[in-house]
């Protein structure tokens, strides 16, 4: 009896709480309200912040260089979201931008626009457009909320679908494991996966066109990609055993979305 009322609920979460994207065209699965996430998300970036070593921006030119291109990233998506008449989207995102000492080649945005990009991307990266291709491609993962499909099919398999509240109260460990994993802090496996992926190439699409309205070269995604595609060396996994597309079929992709890109390419950036 409980196993078919939970399998009832689980439906009637899924119906209320499909919506459409209104940039992507996209149906989404979302159970967490995104102020709530906002709040969490707050939380977690300064609980983040003060046990990792942040590159003061005052005191660094690379640090600079990550508030800037995010800045610039940020006006570019708020603009746009406002000449579509979708500027509520974005309520409640208070852009920031920091730049901390790890040797992982990594970057994330939590939602309300809370961005981390470690130290150890920058060697990959190598100018500003390449960073600028990493940024919008995690801020199109904050603005689509991806991370709250991914919570979401967590709390359903993990936690049995029960509200935020609920989890936080009863599971407040295992809640925030899944917000991590959510917002590519931690690592995430199952059978969530294939979401992961159309995540990641839906995120490479519109981040290509985020930075070429803010200036900078879209091009240099798929230069990005190159290099990464190099330094791996081989040694990566095969793509079914990744939630991220592997580097040929990301270069592929890339290669394709180039053309609407450069529509919105104003040159200005570097």
């Amino acid at each position: 009896m409980i196993q078919k009322i939970t399998a009832f609920f689980l439906v009637v979460s899924a119906v209320v709480a499909c919506s459409t994207n209104p940039v992507t065209g996209r149906s989404q699965f979302k159970l967490v309200p995104e102020q709530q996430l906002q709040s969490m998300a707050q939380q977690e970036y300064q609980q983040f912040l003060s046990q990792n070593s942040r590159v003061s921006p005052s005191a660094d030119r690379d640090a600079e260089m990550v508030r800037r291109v995010g800045q610039r990233l940020a006006s570019a998506v708020s603009s746009y979201y406002k000449q579509q008449s979708l500027g509520n989207t974005l309520e409640g995102y208070q852009w920031e931008f920091n730049l901390v000492n790890n040797k992982e080649a990594n970057a994330w945005v939590m939602p309300g626009g809370k961005c981390v990009v470690y130290t150890g991307l920058l060697p990959i990266t190598q100018n500003e457009a390449a960073l600028a291709a990493v940024v919008g491609h995690e801020i199109s993962h904050a603005i689509f909320q991806h991370g709250n499909e991914r919570m979401s099919q967590g709390l359903a398999q993990q936690l049995g679908g029960v509200a935020l509240q609920v989890a936080l109260a009863n599971k407040p460990a295992a809640t925030q494991n899944l917000f991590l994993q959510a917002y590519g802090v931690g690592s995430q496996v199952g059978v969530v996966l294939p979401f992961s992926r159309k995540h990641e190439l839906e995120a490479d699409r519109y981040g290509m066109r985020w930075a070429a309205m803010a200036g900078y070269n879209p091009r240099e995604a798929i230069a990005l990609w190159q290099r990464m595609q190099a330094a791996s060396n081989g040694q990566r996994p095969p793509e079914f055993m990744s939630t991220h597309p592997a580097e040929e079929t990301r270069i592929a992709q890339l290669q394709r979305y180039l053309p609407e890109a450069l529509k919105y390419y104003k040159p200005g950036g570097r």
